[in-house]
């Protein structure tokens, strides 16, 4: 019984250890990309690895899956396009903590009512998490981590740390992530001379930029495009996202 006793505690011991390892570790990698640029994320290793499948995927590189990825700040990219994609994904990025619990309840009432079209309620934060630090698939695993890294990073990061990841890792095409491997893609020029048109053309596609084109934009893409604009212009403009740029 006393062995038993024993082993029991030293478990103890060595999870509660395994445990503060992986929490420092999170800690340290979080920190270290507050000012270094991510050399790759875990979906860019699996786009790389092999092609996704899926009906209606546009795009897709069958060969040379090669990853377009350039990192870059604020500052480099046309003021468009972090108030595009805040007039697209989070119109209260600027406010909230990580989490949009309005929009978090709205999407579990829509899902409820229709399980065969699953509607997101993640913040710009979220996706960030997300895209980053988490693989790519749904569990309640995932999602716990994903909250976890949000709490991160909002604590650790300022929103103008948090826009920027987002800008350069979202997925924005087969083997394209951030706005400037888009921008090259889709319209030969570099993210710093998108318009706003295009900005919002970028934007709208992200929930599925894989069905959604950029290039060639079909009727769906160029009604979200046509959505996004509307929010930019209510929003303000790019003065809106002033205080963000000028951080």
């Amino acid at each position: 019984m006393a062995n038993y006793s024993r082993y029991w505690r030293q478990a103890w011991r060595i999870g509660l250890q395994v445990v503060a390892a992986l929490f420092l570790t999170s800690i340290a990698w979080v920190l270290v990309y507050r000012w270094v640029s991510p050399p790759a994320t875990w979906l860019m290793l699996e786009r790389r690895a092999h092609a996704p499948v899926g009906k209606g995927y546009y795009g897709i590189r069958e060969d040379g899956r090669r990853i377009s990825y350039d990192f870059k700040g604020l500052d480099e990219v046309s003021p468009h396009v972090p108030l595009a994609l805040i007039a697209a994904e989070d119109q209260l990025f600027l406010k909230h903590h990580g989490f949009d619990f309005n929009a978090l309840q709205r999407a579990v009432k829509t899902n409820m009512q229709d399980g065969h079209k699953l509607v997101g309620g993640s913040t710009i934060s979220q996706q960030v998490a997300k895209n980053v630090f988490l693989w790519h698939g749904r569990s309640y695993v995932r999602k716990a981590a994903e909250a976890y890294f949000t709490m991160l990073i909002e604590l650790l990061w300022n929103k103008r740390r948090i826009m920027e990841m987002y800008l350069s890792v979202a997925e924005m095409g087969d083997c394209t992530f951030g706005v400037e491997a888009a921008s090259q893609r889709y319209f030969h020029k570099p993210a710093s001379r998108v318009t706003p048109a295009e900005a919002a053309l970028l934007a709208g596609v992200l929930p599925n930029p894989l069905r959604f084109r950029a290039s060639n934009p079909g009727p769906a893409a160029r009604a979200k495009q046509r959505r996004v604009m509307r929010n930019m212009r209510r929003l303000g403009g790019t003065t809106y996202v002033r205080e963000l740029i000028e951080d």
